[in-house]
């Protein structure tokens, strides 16, 4: 019985020592996100030359485009300062649609709503010439249709801007990934 201690013993060291030796040669693979950027320079200064052009948006649908600028312009420079020479431009495009999956049966209203935004996003360089990356990001938000209309309003309002959040801080950290590994366009 003793022999079978052992052994379990034994085992538990070897797969110990293994999985320590995988995490030690893997460690050196990862790279803090927001640490300095493959050119030395800081990821905050790497986003704030970033330039957010206007989100092209279908009719009345601009407010979602001008609450994504928005976040995007505080997200990458919360300076509020044009003191970082602009390196980028980022190019937006949108579409939003609502959708209403639960109707109620006695009076025949929607009594939520959901938002769902796609943005076409393009990093390019401040001339245009180089595209950096470009991807879609999608997102939803959902909120309640009350019966008092200013009330139903307000709501599809505050999830415009929960929606603009949440894709405002998916695009930034799409691009702050790839700026991460590339070095400035000046060099």
């Amino acid at each position: 019985m003793m022999r079978i201690g052992t052994r379990e013993a034994a085992s538990r060291l070897v797969r110990l020592a293994l999985a320590a030796s995988l995490a030690l040669s893997v460690s050196a693979c990862f790279r803090p996100l927001y640490g300095p950027t493959a050119s030395g320079e800081s990821m905050q200064v790497a986003l704030a030359a970033i330039q957010v052009d206007d989100v092209s948006m279908a009719t009345d649908q601009e407010r979602l485009g001008h609450y994504l600028r928005s976040e995007l312009i505080f997200m990458l420079d919360g300076s509020g300062q044009n003191a970082t020479p602009k390196r980028y431009k980022l190019k937006l495009k949108g579409s939003e649609t609502v959708t209403t999956p639960i109707v109620s049966s006695t009076t025949a209203r929607a009594e939520t709503g959901t938002l769902i935004g796609t943005i076409k996003f393009s990093l390019e360089s401040l001339d245009g010439r180089k595209v950096i990356t470009e991807g879609v990001a999608t997102s939803t938000a959902t909120y309640d249709r009350s019966q008092q209309r200013f009330a139903a309003l307000r709501a599809a309002r505050d999830a415009e801007i929960r929606l603009a959040n949440v894709l405002a801080d998916q695009i930034k950290t799409r691009v702050a990934s790839v700026l991460a590994v590339i070095k400035p366009s000046g060099s």
